[in-house]
């Protein structure tokens, strides 16, 4: 649909991809067959596998040993019930402690009706009456596949897990994003191409539970070629942070993005928060989270990797006062947070996203002497090559200097963190990694290779 020539970078990277998928990739998947698309979005097939029944539950468990009494919200019971009963005195770092990861893809906990592909990663989770939704990806690798499927599933205890929905459209889909509000439950979710060595958004789709195992048939919203990046409900108000232009990260045309800030009355039609300001970032900036301050003030926090003259390679962070929300107010980071996801406790913003395991762990390696395009291509590779971790971090309301916490466990591929509330400075994080019982390998070869997705327990005295 938008046909652009591949970047020098991704022609680099894709040499590299090659070798390495060609005995990563399975033979059943070579042995499918790719369904026909013309690119067109106004002709594109919205007849994507949306099944509508409800299979039955997996007989599995996980390894968590309690019983689950009766309250309002079993789930809730049971998860504070774990933080009560976990001794995480050789898991905490300065003011946070972890509990053990539980894992819950793969395991025997997932219902019948879900098929697992080796690679499964981008997620999102929520509670919506009294039940914890967890939204996946499971593809074979985390590259654009057409063989891509998107999953929800739903549990009263996090232990068992019910099938919700599945879709696929013989493209790549990422980034689902779960929003519950006014009663009601939405799926959002970006549509790309099927070419490994690209990064081609389409669009983003949309589909609404309407009971047990019953959606609706995902549509099309807002304009094409958007990401949806977080979607949140603050006091009552539906929040959408969403990003056009991805496709010139990799390519590395010289062309810029820009981050929209969004609200909405009905769930499907999305308009800006700010009506006269509808891009609140332009240049690098791509996936964005923020939050409030009990005054009302917002910090904001975007990925720059594609990088601009302004701020440099890195992160952009931004503070907008309660009474000009539409002013950001940013700072350059020379660390890149990539799937940042942003939560308050105390007044203070807490941000979990990737870490480069380097001396410094920047992104910007400061080489003033190159072209930003050469900067670009120089960044990223070196950025490529490197272990990876999810890590949480603080962030200084007043200054936006961002500090190192702790380190959920994680290595390989991995960070794309979902969070359910459980109680003032308890949080129940989701997120994916390659096997934790692996080799530490770089993040390139963790991105061919097997990951799974964890739930944990994280409580921030």
């Amino acid at each position: 649909m938008f046909p652009r020539k591949i970047g020098l970078l991704s022609k680099t990277i894709g040499f590299f991809l090659i070798l390495t998928l060609f005995s990563a990739c399975s033979t059943e998947s070579e042995n499918q067959t790719d369904g026909d698309r013309d690119g067109d979005r106004a002709e594109t097939p919205l007849d994507g596998d949306t099944d509508g029944e409800n299979p039955p539950d997996g007989d599995g468990e996980d390894d968590v040993d309690f019983e689950i009494e009766s309250s309002t919200c079993p789930w809730l019971e049971t998860a504070l019930d774990e933080a009560q009963n976990a001794n995480p005195a050789d898991i905490c770092e300065a003011e946070a402690c972890i509990a053990d990861p539980v894992t819950i893809v793969p395991s025997d906990a997932l219902p019948a009706g879900v098929t697992l592909q080796q690679a499964n990663n981008n997620l999102d989770a929520t509670e919506h009456d009294c039940r914890v939704y967890l939204a996946f990806r499971t593809a074979e690798s985390h590259f654009a596949s057409p063989y891509t499927e998107l999953y929800v599933i739903s549990s009263e205890d996090r232990i068992h897990w019910d099938f919700e929905m599945t879709y696929t459209m013989g493209t790549d889909l990422r980034e689902p994003r779960l929003l519950s509000w006014d009663g009601r439950l939405f799926l959002y979710f970006a549509v790309l191409g099927e070419n490994i060595l690209d990064f081609e958004p389409k669009g983003m789709m949309v589909s609404e539970r309407l009971g047990p195992g019953n959606w609706t048939v995902p549509e099309w919203f807002h304009d094409e070629g958007f990401i949806p990046w977080r979607v949140k409900t603050i006091d009552g108000k539906p929040y959408m942070l969403t990003y056009v232009g991805g496709e010139n990260i990799y390519d590395i045309n010289g062309e810029g993005m820009e981050v929209h800030w969004l609200t909405t009355e009905d769930g499907v039609n999305w308009t800006p928060v700010i009506p006269e300001k509808p891009a609140m970032l332009a240049g690098g900036g791509s996936e964005t989270d923020f939050v409030f301050l009990s005054d009302g003030t917002l910090i904001a926090m975007s990925r720059n990797e594609a990088g601009d003259e302004q701020y440099g390679f890195g992160s952009i962070l931004c503070r907008a006062e309660a009474d000009a929300l539409g002013d950001w107010q940013c700072i350059s980071d020379p660390k890149k947070y990539d799937s940042p996801l942003m939560f308050v406790h105390n007044d203070t913003p807490y941000l979990i996203g990737r870490r480069n395991l380097t001396e410094t762990g920047n992104y910007d390696l400061g080489m003033e002497d190159l072209t930003m395009d050469e900067k670009a291509r120089k960044y990223e590779l070196n950025y490529w090559t490197k272990p990876k971790r999810t890590s949480l971090w603080r962030i200084d309301p007043v200054t936006l200097e961002v500090d190192f916490v702790l380190d959920l466990p994680s290595k390989g591929d991995t960070c794309f963190p979902g969070i359910v509330p459980l109680e003032d400075g308890s949080w129940e994080i989701y997120n994916y990694t390659s096997p934790l019982d692996g080799e530490d390998v770089a993040w390139n070869t963790g991105q061919t290779g097997p990951t799974l997705i964890y739930r944990i327990l994280l409580n921030i005295q």
